[in-house]
């Protein structure tokens, strides 16, 4: 089963090797036909303490590195 991976917004940077990632999420519905946006937020492990808050990462599952921390930054853009 492949890992997911989503692209998002560094929110918050202020824990050691810890991020906050918004995820936004564009759909229509079904029934009133309109545009709703959804936003997730998402904690992930920042190993090098590289991102700060506005960067575009990408974000990839992983297996539970703390209680709340199940992903990881692959790929982050300045």
């Amino acid at each position: 089963m492949p890992k997911k991976v989503f692209c998002g917004t560094v929110t918050k940077a202020k824990c050691d090797k810890t991020v906050k990632v918004s995820v936004l999420q564009v759909y229509k519905d079904e029934l009133y036909k309109k545009v709703i946006k959804k936003y997730k937020k998402y904690t992930a492990h920042d190993e090098n303490n590289s991102c700060k808050e506005g960067d575009k990462v990408l974000i990839q599952e992983h297996k539970p590195i703390s209680t709340t921390k199940k992903w990881v930054i692959v790929n982050s853009s300045h």
